[in-house]
């Protein structure tokens, strides 16, 4: 297939939207606590979705994962559970080091990880970035980390401009070092998904081979990463299923004791998850009725359109890295850089920012054109990329 950035940044952006907005349908689930709900949309996200697209779009998809290298599908699975044990350590970068500053170190380590790691493990990443295209990829890098980075500042003057009251609320027990330790941790990790997919690359391979289109030859990969994804995810729920009595919240719509708070349990949330998810966490809430049932058809309804919806951010990721030819491995800047940008702009809609003062939000604003400018950079630098005769 002919190599079209333009067409991968689109679908990147689309991803970017996906992940930026999962989190805001489980704003929707009423009177169920995080583990209950997080592994019914995760059973969405990380089985169903994945293996009914990977059926329907893909061929012999039993096969293909039969026939390919147990290796792959052991790295691949590996690196999709790792993926989701990262997360565990992401509440903690917050708790030390504050949301804005966390989440800004957390996600500039993912996304440079995320970036180069793959071919350097390949020995291709001297080859990929001496061309005048991987300049332009790797200029792009830079700039996307630089909109990360002023995001951030944004963030963080959004904080200080706080009630001492909510500023305490917020940052319960700062602590830089122990926070930067911990963000790095969680920021590597959570660029394993990219890891997994790049391990997977035979599982592709193998899939054209059996006659799918080479736009859907990346949801094979998904299959076998997002099944590590969901062992990690799974065992850490019903261990706080058992731990905070909250299974039976699975089958009765009777309240027998108020769930756990969510900033009291150490959630798995990674950098890809978190963007989306601390926006709509941060959002007032309308008091809840204790005396209320739980409407248990809506919980699970809004839950499997989160969990679809998060799933969607790498159907389309897979789509885009197909376009972007020989520096497919850009992708993930792409991918972080979008979640970013919409999840901000999510922010803006559910009047995260209202009280802000202009320069808090001038900083905003420069941040994301940043980013926005970086996917431009690095699709240029794909697109040079494709030019050159193979």
């Amino acid at each position: 297939m002919q190599p079209n950035p333009f067409i991968g940044v689109v679908n990147h952006w689309l991803g970017g939207l996906a992940s930026g907005s999962f989190y805001v349908p489980y704003r929707r689930v009423k009177k169920w606590s995080w583990e209950v709900y997080w592994l019914v949309g995760g059973f969405f996200s990380w089985i169903i979705a994945p293996w009914i697209l990977g059926f329907i779009l893909t061929h012999d998809l039993l096969a293909v994962l039969h026939e390919a290298p147990s290796s792959a599908i052991w790295w691949a699975y590996f690196w999709g559970a790792m993926w989701g044990l990262g997360g565990l350590t992401f509440g903690l970068t917050m708790r030390y080091l504050g949301m804005s500053l966390g989440m800004a170190v957390a996600l500039s380590y993912c996304s440079a990880f995320g970036t180069i790691m793959p071919p350097l493990f390949e020995g291709t990443l001297l080859q990929k970035f001496s061309t005048t295209s991987g300049h332009y990829i790797l200029f792009g890098i830079i700039v996307c980390l630089l909109g990360i980075f002023v995001t951030g500042m944004a963030g963080m003057s959004k904080d200080k401009e706080m009630s001492e009251e909510k500023k305490k609320e917020a940052i319960k027990e700062f602590n830089f070092w122990k926070g930067i330790l911990v963000a790095t941790f969680s920021g590597v990790m959570s660029a394993s998904f990219a890891y997994g997919l790049a391990a997977a690359a035979p599982i592709a391979e193998l899939s054209a081979k059996h006659g799918t289109t080479t736009v859907w030859t990346g949801l094979p990969k998904l299959c076998v990463v997002l099944l590590g994804g969901f062992t990690s995810n799974f065992i850490w729920c019903a261990l706080l299923n058992i731990k905070n009595r909250t299974g039976y919240q699975y089958f009765t719509p009777t309240v027998r004791q108020d769930s756990p708070q969510r900033d009291k349990e150490t959630i798995i949330e990674t950098a890809v998850d978190a963007p989306s998810e601390e926006v709509v966490e941060h959002m007032p809430e309308a008091k809840k009725n204790a005396a209320e049932r739980v409407p248990m058809l809506n919980n699970y309804l809004f839950s499997a359109l989160a969990g679809v919806t998060w799933y969607m951010q790498f159907f389309f990721y897979t789509r885009g890295e197909t376009y972007m030819g020989d520096y497919k491995f850009s992708s993930w800047t792409l991918h972080m850089a979008s979640i970013i940008i919409f999840s901000s702009l999510w922010g803006i809609a559910l009047r995260e920012w209202r009280g802000s003062s202009s320069s808090t939000k001038t900083k905003l604003a420069f941040g994301l054109l940043t980013l926005i400018l970086s996917t431009i950079i690095v699709g240029y630098g794909n697109y040079l990329g494709a030019q050159v005769p193979q």
